[in-house]
């Protein structure tokens, strides 16, 4: 992050007994308690996409010949295949302990149903029910109190990172662990959650953690190997995982592609596309040949594809009048598009609230209140599907259902999931048919059996678990929300069905609206268009239904963005994520860079004494720091009256006092430095800085000044701490930027020469002892002081990266928009035309909050 300047826009823009306007405390990353909004929080760091080419990183590419470079290349396919092959045996994992828990939860208390509507001990049913299910869900809930980021799908966080944000947690091992064993027992714990949002979440960890060989939950799993060591490798490789865990959830390896495309990854290249493809293909083929063979013990024969296989929709054989869907049929598609659209955001609106509740009332207290918050939701939605089965069911013929002979994920047929609880023999009760079984069962219900639930049902059905879905979203615990969300628009597309046939006398086949109404209901919750087409047609292996679905979820997209967000991007802007759009509004481009830049700029020179370097990184919390010389020549032609020569020189007034503030500040905080002469030094600059006359201007006192010859800064010496306050503010040529990781490895290694040495003295450290630490660089505050001489001097210009991008003052916010998200950029100083640096452009500076608060400034000015 550049400096952010907090302190001096407090004092520019809020004097003593003022209020703040919303869009100053927008600017400062505030929020409005009146209308309790949550704006992008500025402790979140960004990763770095961009490469620093250092000469380090270019002697390392001068060492590779065409050999390693094909090595390296055929190591990254061969961990490519890795994930995605490990991804598939997690959705292997996953898929049987939950299939297995489930059937035995369903078989006692099956039985305990049919044995008590006899005897009249169904509470003691009711009861055995509360049992399994409030212990899988006490299991889950206590696996994210472990590490609480397991909570939910994962999807936002997973979407965050790969938008260049660094969430803590979200791709580390423990997480893993608490997300893949959670999950298992939120499902089978009867809560209204899928398992696919978590799949597509752990396999995002697999890709990040796999090809590091190393773990911080396990310390003693850290193997030598020296490949993928930067933020640009691991994203590729997150994209890659998150897409085959999409692939594995649905048997879908081009929509897990696309998903990753579309809902992810920012940044793309054709050659990423073709690895993430494989990687897709390679867990889709995985699991498919493990399922097949331990469900039909047929190994090789690939019949079940994904964990949710929606089945084959073909109509009866010898029906002629039959037709899976017609021309007519896309009106009613369109307007189901328009009410799903409806129902998501109204889905999203509950949801939102719910989830700021928790936030205000729920995750301040102590953590096992979260715990008892999951156990209320699953004795209220068990209670629930066990009382709307006894008393609003409707017991049907057994006779009158008629399927489409498909299969489920098993040996049974689909006709093995009805269920006669509560009813006498020769008939079922199609409420229970829906209830108790799992979700997956119960979809292929809604898919394929034809005339088995009444509309009166349906609506019961689809209302409950409308609101008990929307508020299980957000409990802590692992869940996914794609296949309730399916679910619930299958409901309602079999409603409308009912509806057409018994109403208007259509001839409709009724599946074809049931998976209409799943695209309409899920489209409008999650507002996803071209990846979640490919995904249900591959789900559904009918490339008929294409036009059908994408109608539907556009339809739906733009009905529901008329009210409000996707879920995912609500949970993002709920956690305060400095998201960037995929572009911004056509009226930004009426500021320029300087408008949303940083001036106030914590800077280094090219050769530094260790103290400075020292205090700089104690005392600010930024990521990156220019590189900078003094430029006389330049301030003698502002002396001259040549305002064009010098940009930053107007924020030179205003920001004097502040700087001189913090560079006391910071010699405050060196007095326990063990080094005597550096207290001294401290104590001289302070002396310095302290004004001769109160009140009397500063920067007056700067331009006026006689000049003395500048120190020789550039390459030999730059003893920055010696330096008047004057001196210090002076035109700063830009040279280059260097990390906080860098210097903090530097001084922890020892790179420095002594002031009588030249700097070819200086240890050399190769591009592999840079990046033996990632991703978990040492702190300054894990630096022993006492083995440095703050009196020695550090040469960075061989780590810099001596040419990032940058933009000029004058470009247009569009351009420097696209040039930061397109590139991954972490920082974007902004340098005039005669390469001084005025100003530095981070992920904060774009977000649409900052945009729109500087955008109404600018209004504000005209």
């Amino acid at each position: 992050m550049a400096c952010c300047g907090n302190n001096f826009c407090c004092q520019c823009c809020c004097r003593e007994g003022e209020t703040r306007t919303p869009e100053e405390l927008t600017i400062l990353g505030e929020t409005r308690d009146e209308e309790d909004e949550i704006l992008p929080r500025k402790d979140y760091e960004s990763l770095d996409y961009d490469r620093c080419i250092s000469e380090p990183y270019v002697e390392d590419l001068e060492g590779m010949d065409n050999k390693k470079a094909k090595k390296y290349e055929a190591v990254r396919w061969i961990m490519v295949f890795t994930i995605g092959v490990t991804i598939g045996l997690v959705g292997l994992f996953v898929d049987f302990f939950v299939h297995l828990f489930t059937k035995l939860k369903f078989t006692l208390v099956g039985d305990s149903i049919e044995k008590c509507s006899d005897k009249g001990c169904l509470p003691l049913s009711l009861l055995e029910l509360l049992a399994f299910n409030m212990t899988f869900v006490f299991i889950a809930s206590v696996l994210v109190l472990i590490e609480p980021v397991a909570a939910g799908s994962g999807i936002p966080e997973i979407k965050s990172y790969l938008n260049g944000v660094k969430i803590p947690g979200i791709v580390r091992l423990r997480t893993f662990l608490c997300k893949a064993g959670g999950v298992l027992f939120s499902v089978a714990g009867g809560l209204f959650v899928g398992k696919e949002g978590p799949l597509i979440h752990s396999g995002a960890i697999v890709g990040a953690g796999l090809p590091q060989f190393q773990s911080i939950t396990f310390k003693r799993i850290k193997l030598d190997f020296p490949y993928f060591r930067s933020d640009r490798d691991k994203r590729d490789f997150v994209s890659a995982g998150a897409a085959a865990g999409v692939a594995a959830a649905f048997g879908a390896p081009i929509g897990g592609t696309l998903f990753s495309l579309e809902e992810g990854s920012s940044f793309w290249n054709q050659a990423l596309t073709w690895k993430v493809l494989f990687c897709s293909m390679s867990a889709t083929f995985t699991l498919n040949f493990f399922r097949s063979g331990i469900n039909f013990n047929k190994w090789g024969s690939f019949q079940l594809p994904g964990l949710l296989n929606f089945g084959e929709f073909k109509c009866l054989n010898g029906d002629k009048n039959c037709h899976l869907w017609t021309a007519v049929d896309l009106a009613f598609f369109v307007l189901m598009g328009v009410v799903g659209g409806l129902l998501g955001a109204l889905f999203n609106c509950m949801n939102k609230n719910l989830a700021k509740y928790r936030i205000r009332h729920i995750h301040p207290k102590a953590k096992f209140i979260r715990v008892l918050e999951s156990l209320l939701v699953v004795m209220v939605t068990t209670v629930v599907i066990f009382v709307a089965s006894m008393l609003l069911g409707e017991c049907r013929d057994l006779s009158s259902p008629t399927t489409h002979n498909n299969t489920l994920s098993g040996n049974e047929d689909i006709n093995s999931t009805i269920r006669q609880y509560f009813c006498t023999n020769k008939t079922y009760n199609d409420m229970a048919t829906l209830f108790f079984n799992p979700q997956e069962a119960a979809i292929h219900q809604l898919f394929h059996q034809d005339g088995t639930f009444s509309p009166v049902t349906l609506s019961v059905f689809f209302l409950l678990y409308f609101l008990l879905a929307c508020w299980t979203y957000g409990v802590s615990v692992p869940s996914g929300l794609f296949v309730p969300s399916l679910l619930c628009g299958a409901a309602f597309g079999r409603l409308v069905a009912n509806i057409l046939k018994v109403k208007m006398g259509m001839n409709v086949y009724s599946g074809t609206y049931a998976l209409i109404g799943a695209a309409a209901f899920l489209g409008g919750v999650v507002r996803m268009t071209i990846s979640l087409t490919v995904i249900l047609i591959e789900s559904t292996n009918e490339i008929t239904y294409g036009l059908p679905i994408m109608i539907t979820l556009m339809v739906a997209k733009w009905t529901g963005d008329f009210f409000n967000k996707g879920i995912y991007d609500i949970h993002i802007q709920l956690r305060g994520v400095p998201l960037l759009e995929w572009e911004t509004e056509l009226e930004m481009d009426k500021l320029t860079a300087s408008d949303i830049m940083e001036p106030n700029l914590t800077y280094v020179y090219p050769h530094t004494r260790v103290q400075s370097l020292v205090s700089i990184l104690r005392t600010t919390v930024y990521h990156s720091f220019p590189v900078v010389t003094e430029n006389r020549q330049n301030e003698r032609d502002f002396m001259k009256g040549n305002i064009l020569v010098s940009n930053n020189i107007r924020f030179k007034k205003s920001s004097v006092v502040s700087r001189a503030g913090e560079q006391r500040r910071r010699c405050q905080s060196m007095k326990s430095y063990p080094s005597s002469e550096l207290r001294n030094v401290c104590d001289e600059q302070n002396a310095i800085v302290e004004p001769a006359e109160e009140g009397e201007d500063l920067l007056q006192q700067m331009l006026e000044r006689r000049h003395a010859p500048y120190p020789n800064l550039y390459p030999d010496q730059s003893p920055s701490e010696e330096w008047t306050m004057e001196e210090r503010f002076r035109p700063l040529t830009f040279h280059g930027l260097i990390l906080r990781s860098q210097l903090v490895n530097l001084l922890i290694r020892g790179v420095c020469y002594a002031e009588n040495q030249s700097s070819a003295t200086q240890p050399r450290l190769s591009y592999a002892e840079m990046t033996e630490d990632y991703p978990r660089y040492p702190d300054i505050h894990d630096l022993d002081l006492t083995l440095l001489n703050p009196r020695m001097i550090v040469d960075v210009t061989p780590y810099m990266n001596p040419c990032p991008y940058t933009v000029s003052p004058n470009t247009r916010i569009s351009q420097v928009f696209n040039l930061f998200r397109t590139m991954g950029l972490r920082h974007l100083p902004v340098v005039n035309a005669v390469g001084e640096i005025v100003g530095i452009i981070t992920r904060h500076n774009l977000t649409h909050e900052f945009l729109v608060a500087k955008l109404r400034q600018h209004y504000i000015t005209i």
